[in-house]
């Protein structure tokens, strides 16, 4: 099975968006985390127009096998990211992940 999608909701303090979106989006730290495993599509950041500090992140893998090597070559540089990156959000909530049909 090919295409496998990973979605977040993030609530994010509108006084640490700018913060946010250095780390969470489409140039961001996290990509350039990603961008070093093969397999890695795209990452989108989308923001409510309707609720401040609500983000969507869509990140986009060849496959769940190209998501899970991933996870298992960068596990350490993971950690250390999302530890970094915590006090940035209010909450952090999978959405899910999706195969491509």
């Amino acid at each position: 099975m090919t295409g496998y999608t990973c979605l977040w909701e993030f609530l994010v303090d509108p006084k640490g968006e700018a913060q946010f979106v250095e780390h969470y989006g489409p140039e961001g730290t996290w990509v350039r985390l990603f961008k070093q495993a093969e397999g890695f599509i795209e990452t989108r950041l989308l923001k409510d127009k309707d609720r401040p500090g609500r983000y969507v992140t869509i990140d986009r893998w060849l496959s769940l096998s190209a998501y899970e090597a991933f996870r298992e070559r960068f596990a350490q540089a993971y950690a250390a990211l999302d530890r970094r990156c915590e006090d940035l959000t209010q909450s952090e909530t999978s959405l899910g992940a999706f195969h491509d049909l």
